[in-house]
């Protein structure tokens, strides 16, 4: 068993265990359980076939398909060699920005950015010769055709002469990877306004769209950034290249860049995958502010919470970690507010409070803001900044708050519309203790500690634990439904806990049940293996779940049948005197082992 820091929570003392054998992991702080691969997909932010595929890779295992169609198949192999051939062009660009005379200028640029070669080599970047058929002859020579050089976008053709040429030219170069690292294409920084030739060119320009490179659904750094953003439980959203490596390079590794475009859905749908909150760390212009009030709408539908970290205006995060270093972007983050109170917060200090029409047209600014507000203490808090603020009733700004038709119902009463009350607290996982635990859920009750102990038990100690279950009553001994089915489950099969079908009343795989289930037959492994085991132990435990099943009947017996309630007594009074004597035998024996 091997046992350590938990990955998913912050804590000082391990209490993340793995049994090597069964191949599961639990986490006695935050309830994270699984196996290899959940344990990949929660790191790394993918799905179960992303998570099998970086196994295979790290092993260097090459998966093999059942019955893939021949078309399939040579798509795939097609699909193959566009990756080799990019990922063979990212390490050449590389090797020209540290190694050629012609780079000089793009090495001082990036390195007068405060950037490390460290840092930048961690990223890949590169620079692209200025000369017009460098990657396209020793593309060639290496046997790819013009064909995939098209396909990459790493060649197109002259409009003049119809000849193919390097796309990418006298340029520093960003590649663009996907989740697991693939080279996809480039971002393609030029240091003047004008090519080799004379010609005025823009001052980025990314891969063409193609086969693998689509503009907006992936985010630049993302492969590098997911484990850190896992652990950190948020993700740091940028909007330039070297914002993201300065970020890195300041000991923030959980940062992302929007790969130069608007921000899309499909990059929201990353971002959910990698952590459940999204510091935008977003350039306080125009279109920085586009850029967040596109990111609040899509992050409303995949239940993302957004904070905005404040920066000085005018200032990337790049240029504040040159100008004062690590701590001030550190300092910036840890003062992050919630998206809605940063978009209150900026109209009021735009608006004209000078005039009735200022503070009206303020209003109307603020009213759709607050129609995404329910009734909250945020909405309260909210409510009284901007009525301070404008310097009007509380009640008064509530009303005019209001949507539109509120506001009009609210007029044709003759009434003003109250505060919002508090609103009510949930009955989450919480709960009264007696629910289910799951990653991150309430208490367990003293019954549910004591019927997971004896499955344990069952594990550690298989032969005499296949016994003590086959002679029980599931559904009397057994208070919690999942321990319940946890107990058919390794009925018969404590040797392979977790072969998977057969079980009486398991839910669906792919179920929440089902992933309930795996996650306590993960703990009870890592549990079982923490201990040597001791079957001497499992009686006590079993005479302590036909205590608690009989102190039960007792309690329903009470109000209807005395004499069953005296006959329940005495029998709770024999296994008692069993119980008291297995459990002093366990005392005796592990005093004796002491001694």
């Amino acid at each position: 068993r091997y046992e350590g820091l938990c990955p998913f929570h912050e804590e000082r003392t391990p209490s993340f265990g793995i049994d090597p054998v069964q191949k599961v992991y639990y986490c006695f702080g935050c309830q994270a359980a699984g196996d290899m691969f959940t344990f990949v997909r929660e790191t790394e932010g993918v799905d179960f076939k992303g998570a099998l595929e970086l196994l295979a890779d790290r092993a260097g295992i090459e998966l093999e398909r059942e019955r893939e169609d021949p078309g399939e198949a040579d798509r795939r192999r097609g699909r193959e060699r566009l990756l080799e051939l990019l990922a063979r062009t990212a390490a050449y660009y590389e090797r020209v920005l540290w190694e050629s005379e012609e780079a000089a200028r793009a090495r001082e640029y990036l390195l007068g950015r405060g950037l490390t070669e460290q840092a930048l080599r961690e990223f890949q970047v590169g620079y692209s010769p200025s000369a017009w058929d460098r990657v396209l002859t020793a593309s060639l020579r290496s046997g790819f055709s013009e064909a995939e050089l098209y396909a990459t976008g790493l060649a197109q053709r002259s409009q003049q002469n119809g000849r193919p040429y390097d796309r990418f030219r006298a340029r520093i170069m960003f590649p663009l990877a996907n989740i697991r690292g693939q080279v996809l294409g480039f971002g393609a920084r030029a240091l003047g306004e004008s090519a080799p030739d004379g010609r005025r060119m823009p001052k980025y320009l990314n891969s063409a769209e193609g086969s693998l490179y689509h503009k907006g659904l992936h985010l630049y750094g993302a492969h590098l950034a997911r484990p850190h953003a896992a652990r950190a439980g948020n993700t740091i959203l940028c909007e330039g290249y070297t914002d993201v490596i300065a970020l890195h390079q300041a000991g923030l590794a959980n940062a992302v860049g929007l790969m130069g475009t608007a921000l899309t859905a499909e990059q929201v749908s990353e971002l959910a995958r990698m952590a459940p909150t999204v510091l935008l760390a977003l350039d306080a212009d125009s279109a920085g502010q586009e850029a967040m009030l596109r990111a609040a709408g899509l992050a409303r539908r995949r239940k993302l919470e957004l904070r905005v970290v404040p920066l000085p205006a005018g200032t990337d995060p790049a240029e504040l970690v040159q100008r004062e270093g690590a701590t001030a972007i550190e300092r910036a983050i840890a003062s992050a507010q919630p998206f809605v109170r940063f978009r209150v917060e900026r109209v009021l200090q735009a608006g004209d409070h000078a005039s009735a029409e200022g503070r009206d047209r303020m209003l109307g600014e603020l009213r759709p803001i607050f129609s995404m507000l329910g009734p909250s203490a945020m909405r309260m808090e909210l409510t009284r900044l901007v009525a301070g603020r404008l310097d009007l009733p509380e009640t008064l700004t509530e009303t005019l708050l209001a949507p539109d038709g509120a506001r009009a119902g609210a007029n044709a009463a003759g009434t003003r519309t109250a505060a919002p009350a508090r609103s009510q607290a949930s009955g989450g996982r919480g709960g009264d203790g007696g629910s289910d635990r799951g990653r991150g859920g309430g208490a367990l009750t003293r019954r549910e500690e004591t019927e997971r102990a004896f499955l344990a038990l069952c594990l550690a100690s298989p032969e005499e634990g296949e016994a003590a279950l086959a002679e029980l009553d599931l559904d009397d001994y057994f208070t919690s439904d999942l321990s319940r089915r946890a107990a058919r489950r390794l009925r018969g099969h404590l040797r392979e806990p977790l072969r998977t079908g057969g079980g009486e009343g398991e839910g669906e795989e792919g179920s929440e049940e089902d992933s309930q289930l795996s996650a306590l037959l993960a703990e009870l492994i890592v549990q079982a293996s923490a201990e040597p085991p001791n079957a001497a132990l499992l009686p006590v435990q079993r005479l302590q779940l036909e205590l608690a099943m009989i102190d039960r009947q007792i309690q329903l017996a009470r109000s209807s049948d005395k004499a069953e309630v005296s006959a329940l007594a005495q029998r709770r009074a024999e296994v008692k005197r069993e119980f008291d004597g297995a459990y002093g035998r366990v005392l005796e024996e592990t005093g004796e082992r002491a001694g």
